[in-house]
């Protein structure tokens, strides 16, 4: 049978955390579920102390100077105190359905196999979250990919560079993935990141680990849309939408220079680093510099978030 630790961050979600925990308990396989509380401002810490003095199974923690350190932080410390042989994350405001470890319980006898991935649904909480939500994505109703895939298949369809697409990035609340993969490639979250901290764990995870696609055509777990939501809050091309970008697109550029990486990868993130640091320039430093880098390698101006002086 599995043995898992469920590590969900807690930051202001008095009002989800409950159902987020709940949704959790339901699994035999769930051997523990880690709360790292985040220095929330609202009920969340009276709450976790709460469900973890009536089940055993739930275990809180904190940072070791009880300050705010964002997901990152707390999904790491979350990985450090785990002791089931696989993890998985929930964020506090989603939970699971009941068939969140259907396809896990076949594909990870695989020894070959270090992760599964599945899909997705979405709740709408708020109305407001729900206009924010679709005014900046798509409309459906299912965060997953297009296609059955596994191995350097996902890297790349992640990256977008296979010959047809992949789809979207499967979310973390649809992620199984065997702790000691996590150790052998001594992977983290980066703390750096306080959005796309994920996106960034999942490319370079799909690069050092086997994954595999489990139930892509149906969710496995809700996410909960709402007003608080970070990344609707978010316009896109906005400076703060640029700047976000390039930390992504530069953490996953520092990480892969080492890395023996195909050269188009390797490219393909350069030129999506390079393209988000010059959509922070402005006026003659911004033409100058596009100008220089298209003299170098004029694909930067194929780049997916292309730059026009209209954003400066």
């Amino acid at each position: 049978m599995l043995d898992i630790s469920v590590i969900i961050p807690v930051y202001n979600a008095a009002e989800f955390l409950e159902k987020s925990v709940q949704s959790a308990l339901q699994f035999e396989e769930v051997k523990e579920i880690i709360l790292v509380e985040d220095k929330s401002i609202d009920q969340s810490l009276e709450i976790c102390k709460k469900l973890a003095d009536e089940n055993s199974r739930v275990l809180l923690f904190q940072h070791p100077d009880k300050e705010n350190h964002g997901a990152a932080a707390s999904r790491n410390l979350g990985i450090e105190k785990a002791t089931g042989n696989f993890i998985t994350f929930l964020d506090a405001d989603d939970y699971y359905l009941p068939n969140r470890f259907d396809a896990e319980k076949t594909l990870l006898n695989d020894p070959k196999i270090d992760g599964v991935f599945s899909a997705i649904g979405i709740e709408y909480l708020t109305e407001k979250g729900k206009l924010e939500f679709q005014s900046k994505f798509s409309d459906s109703t299912l965060t997953t990919v297009q296609y059955p895939a596994e191995g350097k298949e996902v890297f790349r369809g992640l990256l977008g560079l296979t010959p047809k697409t992949f789809g979207s990035f499967f979310h973390l609340n649809a992620l199984t993935v065997r702790k000691s993969a996590l150790e052998q490639s001594n992977l983290r979250f980066n703390n750096i990141l306080r959005v796309h901290q994920d996106s960034d764990f999942i490319i370079k995870l799909s690069y050092h680990c086997h994954l595999k696609s489990g139930i892509i055509d149906q969710a496995v777990a809700m996410r909960g849309i709402h007003d608080d939501n970070r990344i609707t809050k978010i316009a896109r091309y906005s400076p703060q939408y640029n700047q976000r970008q390039h930390l992504f697109w530069t953490s996953l550029y520092e990480w892969s220079k080492p890395l023996p990486l195909e050269k188009d990868v390797s490219r393909h993130i350069y030129l999506q680093k390079k393209a988000f640091e010059l959509s922070e320039k402005k006026g003659i430093s911004k033409m100058v510099g596009i100008l220089v880098a298209a003299l170098k390698n004029s694909d930067i101006l194929r780049t997916k978030y292309r730059f026009t002086y209209s954003h400066s």
